[in-house]
């Protein structure tokens, strides 16, 4: 029950975002746009925020976003994506004749606002550098778990869909948590930066997660402290006015 009424908030709130995008570019000079790219994301394997790059899993980025001047040479970028995160594991004992890839890969509903920098570094001031920051909160509905190797001699090949605990975004007393289990929220801040090109950019993104991913734990006191850690390269295009 706790997951249909969390799900009928984000889409409330995703409509409302939406509504208030296209309203914003209705305005003169605000655009929409849409991007689309490749992550390369992990997860924090202690409590200092450490990953193991071995632990890198491929995965993708696409939206859309709304572009609207804030002054000559700052925008706030508002947006909507899909968004796939996770990690990587690989579990090998000779003893025990077991050698094992497991790639988590969750598929997040993302909501990020970003304040956007366009500093011109050409004459006509069509080619601009992006420097940008701020927030994002997520919402998991997918993904799978792929495990693929040995067992004990045995070939291993399995592939389930990842499961989701009841938890909402201001609580750690949710039914229905297990050690196997994602919270479905995930909040979080990006860091960017990139060229403009008249209406098409590049841009390198970090999302610097700050939830607990990992059910039945919390994000003070546990000695799980599994964040989503995502870098992403993304082309983008810019609708004109």
């Amino acid at each position: 029950m706790r997951v249909k009424k969390a799900g009928w908030a984000v889409r409330a709130g995703l409509t409302v975002l939406l509504m208030g995008m296209m309203a914003m570019t209705a305005r003169s000079q605000a655009r929409i746009g849409i991007r689309g790219g490749l992550n390369l994301a992990n997860v924090t394997t202690d409590k200092d925020g450490n990953t193991d790059n071995s632990h890198l899993l491929p995965s993708f980025n696409a939206g859309v976003f709304a572009d609207l001047p804030l002054a000559d040479e700052l925008a706030l970028q508002p947006g909507i994506l899909l968004n796939g995160k996770g990690s990587k594991v690989n579990i090998r004992s000779g003893a025990l004749n077991t050698d094992m890839d497991i790639r988590m890969n969750p598929l997040y509903l993302e909501v990020p606002v970003n304040f956007v920098g366009k500093i011109p570094i050409s004459a006509d001031g069509d080619t601009r550098l992006l420097l940008g920051a701020g927030p994002y909160a997520a919402f998991g509905i997918g993904g799978n778990v792929r495990t693929k190797g040995t067992f004990l001699g045995g070939d291993v090949d399995e592939k389930s869909s990842i499961e989701w605990d009841d938890d909402t975004p201001f609580s750690n007393d949710d039914r229905n948590q297990g050690w196997n289990k994602l919270k479905r929220f995930d909040y979080g801040a990006n860091l960017m930066a990139g060229f403009q090109f008249d209406n098409v950019g590049i841009t390198a993104n970090y999302g610097l997660g700050l939830a607990n991913i990992h059910s039945g734990s919390d994000n003070d006191n546990s000695e799980w402290k599994s964040r989503n850690r995502v870098w992403s390269i993304s082309l983008n295009y810019l609708f004109d006015d």
